[in-house]
């Protein structure tokens, strides 16, 4: 059985960029998918950890925008946004 190369979020995206210097992926995106529960994390004392392989694989998959929930879309420019509070 293979371990599991579980790392943060910060050697997450060093990882990535390894693999590609220029990625547009930032450390607020891979944080925002461990905390809408699109990448499953493990708690580990004060620090999450998640798969990497897993994550590179979600991340490369990429979602269609008309997929997103509309929780998840951008709103509209010259429209008024919900906030929650």
């Amino acid at each position: 059985m293979a371990v599991a190369r579980m790392r943060t979020a910060g050697k997450l995206l060093e990882m990535i960029k390894e693999d590609d210097p220029d990625t547009e992926v930032t450390l607020h995106y891979i944080r925002k998918l461990i905390k809408t529960g699109q990448l499953p994390a493990t708690a580990v004392g004060r620090k999450r950890l998640i798969n990497a392989d897993a994550a590179i694989d979600y991340i490369t998959q990429g979602k269609v925008a008309e997929n997103l929930e509309e929780s998840e879309r951008e709103p509209e420019e010259g429209t008024i946004r919900v906030v929650n509070l």
